[in-house]
């Protein structure tokens, strides 16, 4: 049963929910299809804990089988719209390039009464003509044979074939790249659509930026609820409520600081795996949520990612961290569970997962 105190919060978090969703769609309408198919991932991902929670605050549960089935339509949702915003972004780019074929047709034969000529003679080319032969120098028969060269965005996209392994070509040329123009470019070795290698090259002002000042107050705001909401789920464990019993406060931190640990040691896995990359991470967003003290965290990369490799290291360190540490607090929960103890376990608890009972 919901108390007086967990209605409106919880009300206020479908709310503020809500008003994220629609300050999306606002920002995403200037985009066009892009923007409105990219605003509906959100909305898919969002909508089952949106309903979920809806429903808890009115007073509606809805049993395991049916959040399990709209998370699985969820997902199958945002795997669909992925795709197509994958095709609408690749039709955009064709569009792009079909428009500037045609507009370098059109300047082959100029007309000196048209203004619209002008105009296209006067707009600057993505990277300067002679940066683009500094970058074209770094390629070699040895390392990447580049045989076409396309505007891309504000870059370039090389195509040709690569003579080596990736990870070690990408190196090489990453700092021949350097040292003729130092950090002005970044250089992407990835596939296209045919599963062909190509060099990417951008300028470095594309780079992720760092996190501002009101990101970072509203990153300590989230820290602050979620200790809050840590500290009511250890008294509603302990069938109390700590809003309306505030000086019982001692008896929930212990359950509160147990799931601050565990949020902690998640967001140190990933952090210290990016250190060992080289890979700069923003403030952790925190999610608070007054059924289970948190839902984890949000950590944005300030930098590039190298590799594949360590996208895959910097992902997992952290449910690895946090998942050992979980296991720890167990064993030493089920080690403290005992006839006489403050905090005692029911036998039902032990038959609901198999990991506990075959620990017990």
């Amino acid at each position: 049963m919901l108390t007086s105190s967990e209605t409106p919060i919880i009300a206020a978090i479908v709310l503020i929910a809500s008003g994220i969703l629609g300050w999306g769609f606002y920002r995403a309408r200037p985009f066009g299809k892009l923007g409105i198919l990219a605003w509906l991932q959100s909305v898919v991902l969002m909508t089952p804990w949106l309903l979920f929670f809806g429903l808890f605050a009115a007073g509606i549960y809805i049993n395991i089988v049916g959040i399990l089935f709209s998370v699985i339509i969820s997902a199958g949702l945002y795997i669909f719209l992925g795709r197509k915003l994958r095709q609408a972004g690749q039709d955009a780019i064709l569009k792009q390039r079909a428009t500037e074929r045609l507009a370098a047709q059109s300047s082959s034969e100029p007309d000196k009464n048209s203004p619209a000529v002008v105009e296209l003679q006067s707009e600057p080319t993505p990277i300067p003509e002679a940066d683009l032969s500094l970058i074209r120098g770094i390629f070699g028969i040895d390392t990447f044979f580049a045989t076409e060269t396309i505007p891309y965005q504000e870059g370039v996209v090389f195509k040709g074939n690569l003579r080596g392994e990736p990870e070690a070509v990408h190196n090489r040329l990453t700092k021949s790249l350097q040292e003729r123009l130092n950090d002005k470019y970044r250089l992407f070795l990835v596939e296209n659509t045919d599963g062909k290698p190509v060099m990417i090259v951008l300028p470095s002002r594309t780079d992720p930026q760092r996190a501002q000042l009101g990101q970072k107050a509203f990153a300590v705001i989230l820290l602050i609820a979620t200790m809050a909401t840590s500290l009511e789920v250890g008294g509603i464990l302990q069938n109390f409520d700590l809003l309306s019993n505030p000086e019982r406060f001692a008896e929930a931190l212990p359950i509160a600081l147990g799931l601050f640990v565990i949020l902690i040691s998640h967001e140190v896995g990933h952090w210290l795996l990016a250190r060992r990359h080289q890979v700069r991470l923003s403030w952790p967003f925190f999610l608070p949520a007054v059924q289970v003290g948190s839902f984890g965290a949000i950590t944005r990369f300030e930098s590039l990612v190298p590799s594949r490799n360590a996208l895959f290291d910097i992902a997992l360190a952290g449910p690895a961290f946090g998942g050992i540490t979980s296991l720890l607090l167990l064993v030493v929960g089920l080690l403290l569970s005992h006839p006489g103890s403050l905090f005692q376990l029911p036998n039902q608890f032990f038959q609901g997962s198999i990991l506990v009972g075959s620990l017990a």
